[in-house]
């Protein structure tokens, strides 16, 4: 039975052991191993970036000042990485060189051996430089020391990542004393300086002012022309930019009136094809229409047609045989009645022959007496309006109403007369015994 044992990318795992007694150490960074209880030995190796602050207290330099140094490093176990065949198998063997130096301990304890690793070189370097040299120049100074403890801590498998000086000073107040020697110089040669600069400047601030009163004049003549200048030549601008502002105006309208033109003849096409198409359509409907009638109206309606008219002739012939049997039948009824019509005309002239044979023979007596016969029914007929008459009023005396009788029975004659053409005067006068 066993444990799997995992790993990050700053860790280091070294396994060493196994269930055939092999003794073999591996170094996994970033993966995983299988370790056998009781057989396998599991250790952890950190590969983060370690801080050490380097210092050496009061160590004599060159010169014999005592001088103290404090720094700060950046350094971390070598690991493998993305390289070469070669650049990968030295990792890997610096890896186990650091495994082997510090496999077991503490990083406190892997940082206190860096850290005296390199404060022996610092002080050993120190002890090769001025204080000038220290001061002044400190990368060169750090880079001396990383130089030359690079390849002793990398025999350990330890890279130095960075290196730099973080503060130099003494218990002497050499440093002070260099300095404020310095800054004396630096003061002596300031004031100097000065009083030579305020002279050459009094003198040079009077030719500068000439000089610029000059320019002055110079410039604002210069000034003068130049704006004449720019103002004629703003104007020619400005004309030159209003023509061909009105001009691109004049383009631009035009260019737009003709897309425009473009576009509603575009227009103009689309609906002309719509139109083409509309018709199309239509005209397919009126055919469909048109076919449709013919299946459902037409067709049956020729057949309807058909029929009534096969009907109609039926009923043609018939109507024509029915009228002439018809015709028969009334020319044999007009026959007979003709006939009949001929026997009573013969008899009526024969009635109306002895008639006038038999008023020949009477003469007058006889037209007096179909007059006679006639005034009845005269009598009657004006007598007719009167008979819805419910009462007749006669105004005047006793004398007036017989004048009145007597001049109505005079007038009876002409009336008679006027009716019959018979004048009923002569008659009664041809009568014996008669009075007119």
């Amino acid at each position: 039975m066993g444990n799997i044992h995992t790993t990050g990318p700053n860790e280091a795992l070294i396994v060493s052991g196994g269930c055939c007694g092999s003794t073999k150490k591996r170094t996994i960074v970033g993966g995983w191993a299988w370790a056998w209880w009781l057989v396998t030995d599991v250790q952890r190796l950190s590969l983060n970036v370690m801080t050490l602050n380097p210092m050496c207290e009061n160590v004599e330099t060159s010169q014999g000042v005592p001088l103290t140094v404090t720094g700060v490093a950046q350094c971390k176990i070598m690991k493998p990485s993305k390289c070469s065949q070669s650049d990968h198998r030295q990792a890997d063997e610096l890896l186990g060189t650091a495994s082997e130096q510090f496999l077991g301990k503490s990083v406190k304890e892997i940082k206190q051996t860096i850290l005296q690793t390199l404060e022996g070189h610092l002080r050993a370097i120190l002890g090769t430089l001025t204080v000038e040299e220290v001061y002044k120049d400190r990368d060169q100074f750090a880079a001396l020391v990383r130089e030359v403890a690079a390849p002793d801590v990398g025999r350990m498998g330890i890279e130095i990542l960075s290196f730099t000086i973080k503060d130099v000073y003494d218990d002497v107040q050499y440093l002070a004393s260099l300095g404020k020697a310095q800054t004396a110089v630096v003061k002596r040669d300031a004031d100097a300086g000065v009083a030579e600069a305020n002279r050459d400047a009094g003198i040079r601030e009077a030719e500068c002012e000439k000089s610029a009163m000059d320019v002055k004049y110079s410039t604002d003549t210069k000034i003068e022309d130049n704006t004449r200048m720019y103002k004629l030549q703003k104007a020619n601008f400005d004309q030159e930019i209003n023509t061909a502002k009105a001009e691109s105006q004049l383009a631009y309208e035009l260019q737009a009136a003709k897309i425009r033109q473009r576009i509603r003849n575009e227009e103009i096409q689309i609906e002309v094809v719509e139109r083409r198409k509309q018709i199309e359509i239509e005209s397919q409907e009126v055919q469909r229409k048109d076919r449709e009638l013919t299946g459902t109206v037409k067709l049956p309606a020729e057949a309807e047609a058909f029929r009534l008219q096969t009907l109609a002739q039926a009923k043609q012939c018939q109507t024509i045989e029915g009228a002439r049997a018809e015709a028969e039948r009334i020319r044999k009824i007009g026959s007979a009645e003709a006939h009949a019509i001929e026997l009573v005309g013969k008899a009526e002239a024969e009635r109306m022959r002895m008639k006038a044979h038999v008023y020949k023979q009477y003469g007058d007596a006889a037209i007096m007496n179909i007059v006679l016969e006639s005034l009845p029914k005269i009598a009657a007929e004006v007598a007719a309006p009167l008979a819805k008459t419910d009462e007749i009023v006669l105004i005047g005396g006793n004398d007036n109403i017989t004048n009145d009788v007597t001049r109505l029975v005079a007038q009876l004659p002409p009336s008679i007369n006027a009716l019959t053409g018979v004048d009923l005067s002569k008659v009664l006068s041809k009568i014996p015994g008669a009075k007119a």
